[in-house]
């Protein structure tokens, strides 16, 4: 992973984000963003148990203190890295719970989360994901979302709006940014279907960026898609749309 820090400082960006840091030391990939001078915007808190299906813990009744250990864990590598956001995942429903009770325990877990992460100034983040690509997932719209953000009642959590994601679930994008606004702090884009680069398939960025600019939104945009391809030339060719936006 180390070698895309190089990689994202020639092509143009400024900050990078990363799923899942923990196979990498947090002064490791402190010294890597240092090294290529690029920001450490955001990662994912740990999810549980991927192996066994798990994808997050925070809407996981009886995992309560697990997940105040994970966020525990997240906060020394977000200082270190000086993170901005911390992702909470709010994992797949289990067998035999029913989705309310597993609301309830998210937003009670998001409450203790925001507060202590507040604390540290690091922001928290939920998003809402396609149930196409993570079936049973608790939080699928951005509807969802911004009632988790109304209910727990901290400035500190926000909203990831995923694209791709969004699209997938309920489409309207333009309703769904005008509404939700208000509570995004990050933003990742993709094309769809399979999160091909942005100037490919159904969606219209050059529109939708258009929307966001009209909107007011100065966080970042993180490009979580997939090139064609493996290698350094794949990704700068995947950027061949993002040249005025100094990238590729």
């Amino acid at each position: 992973m180390l070698d895309r820090f190089d990689a994202a400082r020639a092509l143009g960006f400024k900050a990078v984000e990363c799923q899942l840091p923990n196979d990498h030391g947090a002064e490791e990939l402190a010294r890597a963003c240092q090294d290529e001078k690029l920001q450490f915007v955001m990662f994912n808190a740990p999810p549980g148990d991927m192996e066994a299906g798990e994808y997050g813990i925070s809407g996981l009744p009886g995992r309560e203190a697990e997940f105040r250990d994970s966020i525990g864990k997240a906060l020394e590598y977000a200082k270190t890295l000086e993170s901005r956001f911390i992702h909470v995942l709010a994992g797949i429903v289990p067998d035999g719970e029913s989705r309310e009770r597993c609301h309830e325990v998210y937003v009670e877990n998001l409450k203790w989360a925001a507060e202590t992460c507040g604390d540290a100034d690091v922001g928290v983040l939920i998003e809402p994901i396609n149930t196409f690509e993570r079936p049973g997932y608790l939080t699928t719209l951005t509807a969802e979302a911004r009632d988790t953000v109304t209910r727990v009642g901290h400035p500190n959590l926000g909203i990831q709006f995923d694209f791709h994601n969004a699209q997938l679930m309920e489409g309207s994008l333009t309703r769904a940014l005008e509404e939700t606004i208000g509570s995004i702090k990050h933003m990742q884009i993709a094309g769809l279907p399979g999160r091909t680069p942005p100037d490919e398939g159904e969606m219209n960025y050059p529109y939708l960026f258009g929307v966001i600019d009209r909107l007011g939104y100065e966080g970042w945009i993180g490009h979580e898609y997939r090139p064609h391809g493996d290698d350094d030339g794949a990704t700068k060719e995947s950027l061949r749309w993002a040249a005025e936006f100094g990238l590729g």
